[in-house]
């Protein structure tokens, strides 16, 4: 089990070394647009499935809370938390919609949706990022492996450098972390 152990933390830590070697200009652009649109009075979305869900809520309420630093709250929406709009319009629809449908009635040019897919290829997640660029809200995309499809069609495109999904999560988490003090940081200086 030591040996185990050790091996999981060594490939985390060198996923993660690799991720920021990959990904240092797109984690500041990234918190960049998120500042830009902050300061602008819109809004931040964030979208995934499963872990990638957690991920999104996990985020939304470090900016809705606070971070590290006392401060008013930040308007942040993760598209994960309402069961019933996700379930009626998996039902009425298809789960293809349920974070662009939201993105429809919540969404305005000048926001910034964080689009989290560990593929790159989760369809309801593209489906959000083909809605929000067409009405001017910049996306961010936190993949993993080769991007999947999710990587070539965002604004911004974050990509850690693993395909196995628990180091891709564990790197998202110090990319999400890393972008949360950068904008809280700037925003209350």
């Amino acid at each position: 089990m030591n040996k185990t152990i050790e091996q999981i933390f060594a490939e985390s830590i060198q996923v993660k070394q690799e991720t920021l070697k990959k990904n240092l200009p797109q984690i500041i652009q990234a918190a960049e647009a998120m500042i830009k649109a902050l300061k602008a009075g819109h809004k931040l979305f964030f979208c995934g499935n499963g872990g990638s869900a957690a991920d999104s809520q996990h985020i939304a309420a470090e900016f809705v809370g606070r971070f590290q630093k006392e401060r008013k709250a930040w308007p942040a929406i993760a598209l994960t938390t309402d069961t019933s709009a996700l379930t009626a319009l998996g039902n009425d629809y298809t789960f293809d919609i349920v974070f662009s449908r939201q993105l429809q009635a919540l969404g305005q040019k000048g926001d910034v949706l964080v689009a989290i897919s560990t593929s790159g290829n989760s369809k309801n997640v593209i489906e959000a990022v083909k809605y929000a660029k067409s009405v001017g809200i910049v996306t961010v995309g936190v993949t993993g492996g080769n991007g999947g499809h999710l990587a070539g069609i965002c604004d911004i495109a974050i990509v850690a450098a693993s395909s196995k999904t628990a180091r891709i999560q564990e790197s998202h988490l110090v990319i999400f972390h890393s972008i949360c003090e950068l904008v809280e940081t700037t925003l209350t200086a």
